[in-house]
């Protein structure tokens, strides 16, 4: 699944000058594939997702983004220019 960037994988805009890759499925839980994302996306992924859960759904972005704060989160980013950066914050609890 690795590919060249072009879209992030979880908010599907154009991907800017900085560009992380993402383990769809993690390491270290077998994971190989790895796919573009926007640095605030990210972190937002591993904010609110833990790898046990991103080992069951991690490879469908559709899946990722039906979550309820992914899904507000990507609403909010949508009009943002591929290399907008704010602070992410630390999910409760972990």
């Amino acid at each position: 699944m690795t590919e060249e960037p072009g879209r992030c994988f979880l908010c599907e805009r154009p991907l800017g000058r900085r560009v992380e890759w993402h383990h769809p499925v993690p390491k270290s839980k077998g994971g190989r594939d790895r796919v573009p994302v926007h640095p605030i996306c990210h972190r937002t992924i591993h904010r609110h997702f833990t790898n046990a859960e991103l080992t069951r759904c991690g490879a469908d972005s559709e899946a990722l983004r039906t979550h309820p704060e992914i899904a507000k989160f990507v609403d909010w980013l949508a009009n943002k220019p591929p290399d907008f950066h704010a602070a992410t914050r630390r999910a409760r609890g972990r």
